[in-house]
């Protein structure tokens, strides 16, 4: 039987966990590595990349910018959240937001000092995606399309972090990465469209706010269609092993997207819509697995 005391930094690590996206980190760093041992560097033994100590700086680093990333959204999105999302705002607030910050600058202090293990070119990059997110949080993301756009970027940027090392310049990273940036583009937007209760309250100029909701629907149905495209480009002219079964279901579920978006307008429909979204992404990050069953067994 757990006491007061402990229940109660129990909850404040709950809340801490929920503030910072604590599974939406887990899964980028799950992501990182297995992009690194399929796509990345499919030539080198899997013991190098498992255990190559400058990956796993670059993989902490951005995980500690992604999770301040969250906490300094969090600080300024705490009112609209609180509209949107009230009983995970209840949780979050359970730490203080002089906590929050403390905890912002922490971890972003800790992820320069692991990129500064890796070069002086690596602390420059941790640092000015580290100033891109606070810009973002603090004055871009209330701008529509422009915000839309830099959310999508700062999304997978940490994996050009780990492009760059390896110097990897195969067209199919290029195919992935705009399926992935395109697929980020759509939740975004269709984010914008879930929350758009507390953009009006709070005068955020998103997409759905200034150009209306069908507009916003007919720019996800051209994202959508270009999504569908570079997966089918995927299947057909690139070697993605038995990855193909992710992207046919994709597109099955994009098509299904499609369909229910247009029948949308209210907050269950857009959260729905989010919801396929993000099961294609999580799913996505899995499936790289399927590229080669074979190669753990082989690169052992």
């Amino acid at each position: 039987m757990l006491s007061r005391r402990q229940k109660h930094i129990l909850l404040k690590f709950f809340s801490m966990f929920s503030v910072v996206r604590g599974y939406n980190v887990l899964v980028i760093v799950v992501a990182m590595y297995l992009a690194s041992i399929y796509i990345f560097a499919p030539d080198k033994p899997l013991g190098t990349v498992l255990f190559d100590i400058n990956l796993l700086m670059l993989v902490l680093a951005s995980s500690a910018t992604i999770a301040a990333g969250y906490i300094i959204n969090n600080f300024y999105d705490s009112e609209k959240d609180l509209i949107n999302r009230p009983r995970k705002t209840m949780l979050d607030r359970l730490v203080s937001q002089n906590t929050k910050l403390s905890f912002y600058f922490v971890l972003n202090f800790l992820a320069v000092v692991c990129a500064s293990y890796v070069s002086f070119r690596a602390v420059m990059f941790f640092a000015a995606y580290i100033f891109a997110i606070w810009f973002y949080s603090h004055k871009l993301k209330k701008q529509p399309m422009t915000g839309n756009l830099i959310s999508a970027i700062l999304t997978i940027t940490p994996f050009f972090a780990i492009f760059i090392y390896y110097r990897n310049f195969e067209l199919v990273i290029f195919a992935h990465a705009i399926f992935l940036f395109l697929l980020v583009s759509m939740r975004e937007l269709t984010k914008d469209l879930e929350n758009l209760k507390g953009d009006l309250a709070l005068d955020y100029k998103t997409v759905p706010v200034v150009y209306g909701e069908k507009t916003s629907k007919l720019m996800l149905t051209i994202l959508a269609i270009l999504t569908i495209a570079t997966g089918i480009i995927l299947i057909l002219f690139f070697k993605i092993g038995h990855m193909y079964y992710f992207f046919y279901l994709s597109v099955m579920l994009l098509v299904l997207f499609l369909l229910i978006v247009w029948k949308s307008n209210k907050k269950p429909h857009y959260l729905l819509l989010h919801n396929i979204l993000k099961f294609i992404i999580v799913a996505g990050v899995f499936s790289i697995l399927l590229i080669d069953v074979s190669v753990v067994l082989n690169r052992l």
